[in-house]
């Protein structure tokens, strides 16, 4: 089993640093983009995580339809994800 290599969208920016530390591969779309990588659109963004396999980490709703529709990995962040944590949360209390 290879690896996971991640890509974190730049609304959670740090978080590609805590994955590091935990041994993923990880890496930041806003770092990307002061290392001068062309990363400014949704499209560039799942590309990039297509083409150099990454897994996408993201909050974008459109970003994670797309991934979906083209079978590029990705963890979508979204209301209904964080709504399933304060459920599970809840639980526990």
């Amino acid at each position: 089993m290879k690896s996971l290599k991640i890509l974190v969208d730049e609304m959670d920016d740090g978080m590609d640093e805590k994955l590091s530390a935990l041994g993923y591969e990880a890496y930041s779309v806003k770092k990307l983009r002061t290392e001068g990588k062309k990363l400014a659109t949704d499209y560039s963004i799942i590309n990039y995580a297509k083409e150099n396999e990454l897994v996408l980490v993201t909050r974008d709703t459109e970003s994670g339809k797309a991934c979906q529709e083209n079978d590029i990995s990705c963890i979508l962040l979204d209301n209904n994800e964080i709504f399933k944590i304060v459920v599970e949360k809840l639980k526990q209390l």
